[in-house]
């Protein structure tokens, strides 16, 4: 109720301007909606006995062949699901069996926080039953040998990692889903974070940084979402997290299915998804089988240079944040977000902004047993006071050609500051229009004089080496030019700067979900299993 309270004082002061106030009011009436809607169909569930779907529902769920799923809701898109037809000859894994979820929603679709990702990708997880609670395990480490080349990149050697466990149950006729995710980056990138040509964002002893990437926070989410059918097509669903993930943007780069094999983060982390991590968040979604409406709010400061404590100290839900996503088939997903974050940097309290951003992910099977994900991905910021957006671009695709060999890249261009870059702030840009016709870097021709025009394209490849107690172990390397300006040569040496990684990467064996849902009523042993199809053959 205490966070309940903060969003309703939060919201109560006054707006900034009309269109400010009309978006405000649809996302605190989507939340509300969604939260008196579910205490009305849980307390009717629970006063007549009913299990929470109608028997047309259940019905209806189990003839559609195209929105199958387990009864572990919430558990997928961290690095993807598989949903092609289940191995006959593999043996079923003990304790597993699908069951129907609300409105028949593949669990392969749900990613990151309360988005979505397309069903038909591949997930790494271990799963056990523990009474009746469903518990998945997911996670992803690398240790990397990390070089950045030219005077401004740095070498070192370090491990990028997060840890996730989900719990589900049924309750009052819903669905209740329990998360926690921790990363130890914090201790084995240190506190500076690990280099990254051209990437910024928060900062480092009172500093912003620049040319690296800043460590995740040990605890990264924990949150409880509560879903409910209220329709044939139609369920409300509840997301609240001290610590999560609010309805802005994709799913983030670290649980992308197009990421999975990449150890490092996009330069366009802070325009399009850097707030995954966010210390309060109140979701309220309605959806169909193939669109999801959601609003959010949320503190919208972002973490502090303290990586191991929970980031509340004079701060509330303060900000709002609302996203549609339409999942038309099971190999696509299209999602468009807006966000109001107030004063989300610690070392400019002062400055408040809005992002946009826009996303395409697509996935599906490759040959025998590969899988091919990618995604488009739109973001952009406007603080207050400026006139224009600052832009970024993101193209990314990891194709697992078989069970040992896989191949990824990546092609950003982003739009950034003086501020976002080692430069001198009184050190400006000529006007982009300038450079209009010098290559990949004026990939547009916006209005502002203020901004540099910057890229990078990454290549890489995976093997993997072999099973560890259910893992699958790989080893990597990733090649990066990066782009700048004729204005930034003279600060990074070059204008096409270098870096290159060398890894290994632990994950969970990849599982395979059954696309043929057993009906709910029918016995244990009719069910479809769980397959492992990470043989290493």
């Amino acid at each position: 109720m205490s966070l309940i309270s903060a969003a309703v004082s939060t919201l109560s002061t006054p707006p900034f301007n009309p269109l400010r106030t009309r978006v405000r009011a649809l996302l605190v009436t989507t939340i509300a909606f969604s939260i008196v809607t579910s205490v009305t169909a849980a307390s009717a569930s629970a006063q007549h006995g009913h299990p929470g779907q109608t028997d047309s529902v259940r019905h209806k769920a189990a003839q559609d062949s195209s929105t199958k799923s387990s009864p572990m809701h919430g558990m997928s898109g961290m690095k993807g699901m598989s949903a092609s037809a289940p191995d006959k000859g593999a043996s079923a894994m003990p304790g597993m069996s699908m069951g129907s979820e609300p409105l028949g929603i593949p669990m392969q679709r749900t990613g990151s926080g309360t988005s979505w990702v397309p069903a038909a990708t591949t997930m790494h997880a271990s799963h056990m039953m523990l009474g009746g609670w469903d518990l998945m395990l997911h996670g992803l480490a690398f240790l990397q040998y990390d070089d950045q080349g030219t005077k401004r990149g740095d070498k070192q050697f370090g491990s990028v990692n997060w840890g996730m466990i989900m719990a589900g149950h049924g309750l009052a006729g819903g669905r209740l889903n329990l998360r926690g995710m921790m990363s130890a980056e914090a201790f084995t990138v240190g506190s500076r974070g690990y280099p990254l040509l051209l990437q910024s964002g928060e900062s480092y002893h009172g500093q912003p940084l620049y040319d690296r990437q800043h460590p995740h926070d040990l605890f990264m989410e924990i949150a409880a979402m509560y879903d409910h059918v209220i329709g044939d097509n139609l369920a409300v669903s509840l997301y609240a997290a001290p610590v999560g993930e609010p309805a802005i943007g994709p799913v983030a780069f670290p649980h992308r299915p197009s990421a999975q094999n990449d150890p490092l983060a996009p330069i366009g982390h802070h325009w399009q998804d850097a707030t995954h991590i966010s210390f309060g968040v109140l979701t309220g979604g309605i959806y169909t089988r193939t669109v999801r409406l959601e609003g959010s709010i949320f503190n919208g400061r972002e973490p502090d240079e303290i990586r191991t404590n929970f980031d509340y100290k004079g701060r509330s839900l303060d900000s709002y944040a609302g996203r549609l996503t339409v999942n038309p088939s099971e190999s696509w997903s299209l999602s468009g977000s807006y966000a109001y974050l107030k004063s989300p940097e610690q070392l400019h309290p002062e400055e408040s902004l809005h992002r946009i951003s826009a996303s395409v992910l697509y996935a599906r099977p490759f040959g025998v047993s590969g899988n091919w994900a990618s995604a488009f991905i739109y973001g952009a910021n406007k603080h207050a006071g400026q006139t224009s957006l600052s832009n970024s671009l993101l193209a990314e695709s990891n194709l697992t050609l078989d069970q040992r060999n896989a191949v990824f890249g990546r092609a950003e261009f982003v739009q950034k500051g003086p501020e976002d870059l080692p430069i001198s702030g009184a050190t400006s840009p000529p006007p982009l229009t300038q450079g209009a016709s010098s290559g990949p870097l004026a990939l547009m021709d916006p209005s502002s004089s203020s901004r540099y025009n910057v890229g990078e394209m990454t290549l890489g490849y995976v093997r993997e080496l072999a099973s560890v107690y259910g893992g699958s172990l790989g080893l990597g390397v990733a090649g990066t030019i990066n782009m700048v300006p004729s204005t930034l040569k003279d600060t990074y040496g070059t204008r096409t700067p270098l870096g290159a990684t060398v890894f290994l990467r632990l994950r969970p064996g990849a599982m395979h979900m059954g696309m043929h849902m057993a009906s709910p009523k029918a016995p244990s042993h009719m069910q479809e299993p769980l397959h492992d199809v990470d043989n290493m053959q």
